[in-house]
């Protein structure tokens, strides 16, 4: 019940308006159409926290929100030493949706990235950034850290949170 509670609101959210996400081709948005666009976002993630709350409340593993908008469970997280830019680390992840669901099969993995030199996920780099050296951590991320309003255009459609089991190789 709760699965299909919780496609419905995104379902709803996302359909609820037809509004334009991006400028047309050679075109601006106008004032009310950005206005139109950030209220869509706001209520999207509102109702994203509220959803991943009630998700959270339902778990054995307690969760801490971080300063950049998602979960992790592990306390204090975010207020380790970061890591600084130019500095390696390899790392993989499996994606989940929130019927804990893996999305793909295989891993993403990354070897020898180098901070401030690699395109990933906002909540992942940011992640990575307090990560110890071979610790995993479970990080709860709205689509607005996640793929966002497109989807990665496979297997992960659009406004859709998800589960990050991040690990540090």
């Amino acid at each position: 019940m709760k699965k299909i509670l919780f496609i419905s609101v995104l379902s709803l959210v996302s359909c609820s308006k037809n509004a334009q996400t991006h400028p047309p081709v050679g075109g601006v948005l106008s004032k009310n159409d950005l206005e139109v666009s950030k209220n869509r976002m706001k209520n999207l993630n509102t109702q994203e926290r509220m959803l991943m709350q009630e998700w959270i409340n339902n778990q054995p593993v307690k969760y801490y929100p971080t300063q950049l908008n998602y979960w992790v469970n592990t306390q204090g997280f975010d207020q380790r030493q970061r890591r600084q830019d130019n500095t390696l680390i390899s790392y993989s992840y499996d994606l989940y949706d929130f019927d804990q669901t893996k999305i793909y099969d295989e891993p993403i993995e990354r070897r020898d990235a180098k901070f401030g030199h690699f395109d990933e996920l906002k909540a992942v780099e940011d992640a990575l950034r307090f990560i110890h050296d071979g610790e995993e951590v479970t990080l709860l991320v709205p689509s607005s850290l996640a793929y966002g309003t497109y989807g990665d255009e496979k297997k992960i459609d659009n406004d859709i949170p998800l589960i990050i089991k991040l690990k540090a190789l």
